[in-house]
């Protein structure tokens, strides 16, 4: 079974704090009544929908997408299910769970079943956070827009991104069962930018 989690991009596509500056905008540049071909362009923020973080989204002088690993994209991940958590993830809520080195969480919340941004979106705290980075993960998604939300100074982020730990936002994940997977993220190759846009699937086989 494949599945597909990834946002699919359109005009309307739900955006961080709902704000319609940051929506995609697509253009028809070349249609078959004027020419022989069909062409449109899109102007679009690089952390719409499902993307990938890198360092200098949050750190100054921070690496780039230059510095991309594939190697951490591609390969197992587990799916935990935390639709029963209200507004942010601890470590509490961690330490119950089968988190092991090396490991790719990717975090199923109420956020995937809202076709519209959620306000309260459910995010990783800081102490979820440094926990994270104790067990030296690879790599953690959130179906959320953010990792975070109204943290001063963004602790979340920098701490996972400081350490070497892939942050993917903007996952869906509704209809994907809690348990181990084959993950393949491919971001677009984007040079020296802090987000590049990815298309993330999940096989169970």
């Amino acid at each position: 079974m494949i599945y597909d989690i990834s946002y699919p991009l359109h005009p309307s596509i739900q955006v961080y704090n709902d704000k319609a500056a940051k929506r995609p905008t697509f253009q028809t540049v070349a249609d078959h009544v004027t020419g022989s071909v069909h062409e449109t362009d899109i102007t679009i923020n690089l952390h719409t929908g499902t993307h990938v973080d890198y360092p200098l989204h949050m750190i100054a002088n921070g690496d780039t997408s230059d510095t991309e690993d594939l190697s951490l994209l591609i390969g197992s991940a587990k799916v935990l299910d935390c639709t029963n958590v209200g507004d942010v993830i601890t470590k509490d809520h961690l330490v119950s769970m089968a988190i092991e080195e090396d490991d790719f969480l990717l975090f199923k919340t109420k956020n995937s079943f809202s076709e519209h941004f959620l306000f309260d979106f459910t995010y990783l705290s800081a102490d979820g956070a440094e926990y994270l980075r104790q067990k030296n993960i690879r790599g953690v998604g959130t179906d959320g827009l953010g990792i975070e939300r109204a943290q001063a100074e963004h602790p979340t982020h920098k701490t996972l991104l400081s350490n070497g730990i892939v942050i993917l936002e903007g996952l869906r994940l509704k209809d994907v069962e809690a348990g181990l997977y084959h993950m393949i993220c491919l971001p677009l190759n984007i040079v020296g930018v802090e987000a590049s846009l990815a298309r993330v699937i999940l096989t169970d086989d």
